[in-house]
């Protein structure tokens, strides 16, 4: 019986391989093509302190804005002000589709070139850069995608994030395969370096034609190159028929889309990121105020429903990224580290937790610390494990 079914365990093993392993960024801010001059993380950084500095000047408004206890409040906006000086983007993409616009194709050569030659000089660049080419929806978008894909590559000379938008068939991504089998050679990149993000952003990559669930379908055809799903917010939801006054992260529709994605990619390495907001905190205080609170419940909901990533549009919305992402993990991470080391220690503490559980404690504590949530020594305080002893209770798994 058990030789009958060696065969499920080896496809299943193959098939749901798990978490990769390694650092995921909290976002991805979008910058068009066009834009993206010189120190673009910095100036982000940059812009995202002024407007701390401006709207929310110290601890005691910092706690009115969110809504903070105090002390919290003071800890997460100076954790904020450091994580901007320090690292103010952690995933940039240069945006050559709907951010980008239609333009002419000597300035979208130019620009393809000018800012893969930006991104190769730069000495401190943020720890995932990438583009967004165009979609494969059209023969012209195509032809302008593959090429835009080609010259950015070729000048770069290493293997960026790419970012597939509109998919509507897995043949789009057939054919993304093998364009970057082929550009891998002609550039002399190992075979499969070239991987892609799919944007989940029409009701066809959720249920395509015939009936049938288009996400794993969309992973099986991406043969090991798909990296992430990233949902659209926008594109999707106008798609599904809602208004305007309607298209947002939280409505249910978006709620059904995002739980497709995490269904489908569940076990198989890809990884998940929700989608923006496109209410900008700019103008005066109160316009700004408005915005960031808007954008904070959004990411908390977000981190809620087990989306650990997300869009950003705009500088001043790092301020709020960064804050919901420390609130949210300086939350859990007490009731999580005494978990956690109870489990290790095998201690009877009235929660019976699983393999599974146990690795999720461990993962939402290496997020925090990844993204500057928490110290190492933060972590040894909470629940005495080393980052050594975290990593490896990361990496204990249940057994097939």
């Amino acid at each position: 019986m058990a030789d009958r079914l060696s065969h499920v365990d080896e496809a299943r093993a193959t098939r749901y391989p798990g978490d990769p392993g390694g650092r995921q960024p909290v976002h991805t801010c979008y910058v068009p093509a066009d834009r993206v001059t010189g120190d673009v993380a910095g100036e982000w950084g940059a812009a995202a302190l002024a407007a701390l500095d401006e709207h929310a000047p110290d601890a005691a408004a910092f706690a009115d804005l969110l809504d903070l206890p105090g002390d919290l409040a003071e800890t997460v906006r100076d954790k904020v002000t450091a994580k901007l000086r320090r690292e103010p983007v952690e995933d940039l993409r240069i945006d050559f589709e709907d951010g980008y616009g239609e333009r002419s194709d000597d300035e979208e050569d130019a620009d393809a070139v000018r800012c893969a030659a930006l991104v190769a000089g730069w000495s401190a660049p943020p720890p995932w850069v990438g583009i967004r080419f165009k979609s494969f929806d059209t023969p012209t978008s195509f032809t302008r995608a593959v090429w835009t894909l080609d010259l950015f590559v070729t000048e770069l000379g290493r293997a960026p994030v790419l970012t597939f938008p509109k998919v509507t068939d897995v043949a789009q991504v057939s054919a993304l395969v093998d364009l970057l089998g082929q550009l891998e050679s002609a550039v002399g990149l190992d075979h499969g370096a070239l991987r892609f993000e799919i944007q989940i952003e029409t009701t066809q990559s959720i249920v395509d034609a015939d009936g049938r669930f288009a996400v794993p379908r969309f992973i099986t055809a991406g043969q090991g190159r798909v990296s992430a799903l990233h949902f659209g917010t926008y594109d999707y939801t106008a798609a599904c028929g809602l208004s305007a006054a309607d298209q947002h992260l939280a409505h249910s529709a978006c709620d059904f889309a995002r739980h497709a994605m995490q269904v489908g990619a569940a076990g198989t390495g890809v990884r998940l990121s929700d989608g923006s907001t496109n209410v900008l905190p700019v103008g005066d205080t109160e316009s700004v105020w408005a915005a960031w609170r808007t954008h904070h419940d959004l990411v908390l909901r977000s981190l809620a429903h087990g989306f650990h990533q997300g869009w950003d549009l705009h500088p001043a919305q790092l301020v709020t990224r960064y804050a919901a992402t420390f609130v949210h993990h300086l939350r859990h991470a007490p009731a999580d580290a005494r978990r956690l080391r109870t489990y290790v220690d095998g201690a009877d503490a009235g929660i019976l937790d699983e393999p599974a559980t146990a690795q999720a404690l461990a993962m939402s504590i290496r997020r925090a610390v990844d993204c500057g949530a928490l110290s190492t020594s933060d972590v040894t305080d909470l629940c005495g494990l080393s980052e050594v002893d975290l990593d490896a209770a990361l990496a204990r798994r249940e057994p097939r």
